[in-house]
């Protein structure tokens, strides 16, 4: 006859492939797999994505403002190759007005009516027509206008006395372009919030060069 079971091996059946206990209460929360952020960890955290938050403010609105001038001046070199395209096309001058309105230029483009050039008392005459629109650059790209800024040389290296004006391409401020693929010397300045780019004409060929102004170097660089 089999013996009854002794109270120790009683115990140890009844703890037989049981898992142990845990003791105590961190190491439990810690080992959760749905355990929470603390109150400090979480201001840490909200912390530090402030942080990083501040110091890329900066960087991106220098980045936008650079990307915004840069797009402009471009815009710019397609509107006079678009003027010369036209001349061609049309066997006649074609001109880029630039109008003043506040401290920008509005800008046109008009058709010489009577082969003698682009004229301010014709285009008011309406001898000399104006072809398309005409609009400012802000309304293209915000925050950029026409300017020289303060302390920025011009291309040649010269320092302007006014650094509004933008637009140097005679007194009349008309960019002449001819059937025969000449144009009006000149440069044109395009500033943003603290970039400063500059569009350079070349009368003989009518082709442009787009140029940059670096800070750091204190330079023009071409792009």
């Amino acid at each position: 006859m089999a013996s009854s079971p002794s109270s120790s091996e009683r115990g140890a059946h009844r703890h037989h492939g049981r898992a142990p206990l845990r003791r105590g209460f961190a190491a439990d929360s810690a080992l959760s797999p749905g355990a929470g952020f603390t109150a400090l960890e979480l201001v840490l955290a909200l912390g530090m994505t402030a942080t990083i938050a501040a110091l890329a403010v900066p960087v991106t609105t220098g980045a936008a403002d650079e990307i915004r001038t840069a797009m402009a001046a471009r815009y710019l070199e397609g509107r006079i190759q678009d003027a010369r395209m036209h001349a061609v096309q049309r066997s006649a001058r074609v001109g880029l007005r630039f109008e003043p309105e506040g401290n920008d230029y509005r800008i046109a483009e008009y058709l010489d009516g009577n082969a003698n050039g682009i004229r301010t008392a014709e285009i008011g005459a309406g001898i000399d027509a104006r072809l398309g629109w005409a609009g400012l650059l802000c309304e293209h790209f915000a925050k950029v206008r026409f300017g020289l800024q303060p302390g920025v040389p011009e291309v040649d290296g010269a320092r302007s006395e006014d650094a509004a004006e933008g637009v140097r391409v005679g007194s009349s401020r008309i960019l002449s372009l001819g059937p025969d693929g000449t144009a009006t010397s000149g440069t044109l300045y395009v500033q943003g919030t603290r970039s400063q780019y500059a569009v350079r004409i070349l009368g003989a060929t009518a082709r442009t060069r787009l140029l940059r102004f670096d800070r750091g170097s204190g330079q023009w660089m071409v792009r």
